[in-house]
């Protein structure tokens, strides 16, 4: 049974020791329990919950039933029931000072797992990971794939005749790592170099995988207010000109290709309120954002759940968007029976999504991008792109090979 219950406790009370966010994941990791830290887009704070469950339970992910937690969905999940689930037996919330802001214990957790974490902490090196970045790993540039550029030429085929209008078409790449590598450190980096993104680290011990990311695209959002967000986030270019330099978002210039695969997501989010009877939503842009190394279009989408009456919008709208065309396709069921034909590898959590759930009267829920996968001392990097008539393969290998570079850019 979940609790929905979190008592808040001053961290003297539970603790005898400066607790350091990085650390504190580590420390869950060694012995063995789930664990998920993660820092808001335009935040400082950093969040960590701590389930002490010998296995997470598979279930839906129904907002305004769940208690505090962190849900991580993977991608084929089209009964909506095969999400994981991080209950938050501990949650501590970090200032940018990496000082405890917040010390919370849920309803379920025991005495023994409390006491066990914490004397594991006190006894484990105290020492606070160090930015110096030693080159963990080798990687070059992959020329194209010819079983990639064959597939991405027959979605091209298939869109032509008909039988869709976009399918997001994805890769993977393996980086073998050395016995020096830090899950932390590159945590770190990664908010360093992404402060407008979601980056999280996950560790899923019944699966026995880490996934670290830093994903610019909201799926699902309700804050305290009741005001509902998603964004259609689609097509993309580099942000830095021939020279390096970076290009001005005033000066993007963006294709026909470009822009209706932007269009076709934001039709299918209005697509969805419309099969629920929302009219009253605010729709802002589209419009260029800066996502690390890279561009992309962006539009928002607001609901005020409150004046609609209308407080299950966030679990509905969950539901009919995942996955979205954005990382699928349309129609979504096409998409998806093409991608399982030709894509050649389980997606896995890549291209899911992930986030906290009812944290402090908030739910913020992201689509799993720009990730890796670690696992047996390799990483395993995903990218993807949407595939329209107008798609080049060639240049569609050339835009998986530069989202890559945000992961690649924090491991040596």
């Amino acid at each position: 049974m979940m609790s929905d219950k979190l008592t808040t406790t001053g961290a003297s009370s539970l603790f005898d020791h400066a607790l350091h966010p990085l650390s504190a994941w580590e420390n869950t990791r060694e012995l063995g329990f789930a664990a998920a830290l993660w820092r808001l887009p335009h935040s400082k704070d950093k969040h960590l919950i701590v389930n002490f469950s010998s296995e997470l339970p598979r279930t839906r992910i129904t907002l305004d039933e769940l208690p505090t937690g962190f849900a991580i969905s993977p991608f084929l999940n089209i009964e909506g029931n095969n999400s994981l689930f991080i209950e938050a037996d501990l949650h501590f919330r970090f200032d940018e000072n990496g000082e405890v802001a917040l010390e919370q214990e849920g309803g379920s957790l025991s005495p023994s797992n409390r006491k066990k974490w914490y004397n594991h902490y006190r006894n484990r090196t105290m020492n606070v990971p160090s930015l110096t970045f030693n080159s963990t790993v080798k990687h070059q540039p992959e020329l194209p794939n010819d079983a990639y550029l064959n597939a991405v030429q027959k979605a091209v085929e298939a869109i032509e005749t008909g039988k869709m209008k976009k399918v997001v078409f994805s890769r993977i790449k393996h980086v073998k790592l050395t016995t020096h590598f830090s899950f932390t450190e590159v945590f770190e980096r990664l908010c360093e170099k992404y402060p407008t993104a979601f980056v999280s680290i996950v560790y899923l011990p019944q699966l026995d995988q880490v996934w670290l990311g830093a994903t610019p695209e909201t799926l699902v959002s309700v804050d305290k207010e009741g005001i509902f967000r998603t964004v259609s986030l689609a097509g993309t270019q580099s942000a830095f000109d021939a020279s390096g330099a970076p290009i001005s978002v005033k000066k993007a210039a963006w294709t026909q290709k470009e822009i209706e695969e932007q269009a076709l997501v934001g039709r299918y989010i209005i697509s969805c309120f419309k099969k629920i009877r929302v009219r009253e939503y605010l729709e802002e842009g589209p419009r260029t954002v800066v996502a690390g190394n890279l561009m992309h279009l962006c539009s928002n989408f607001l609901v005020d759940t409150k004046t609609i009456n209308f407080p299950e919008l966030g679990t509905v709208m969950l539901e009919l968007l995942h996955p979205t065309s954005a990382v699928c396709g349309m129609p979504k069921m096409e998409a998806l029976a093409f991608i399982q034909q030709h894509e050649g590898y389980d997606r896995e959590f890549y291209s899911g999504y992930l986030g906290p759930v009812n944290l402090e009267g908030e739910t913020h829920l992201f689509v799993n991008l720009r990730c890796m996968k670690i696992q047996n001392n390799s990483a395993t990097l995903y990218a993807g792109g949407g595939i329209t008539e107008d798609s080049e393969p060639e240049k569609e290998w050339q835009e998986t090979e530069m989202k890559c570079q945000t992961m690649l850019s924090v491991l040596g």
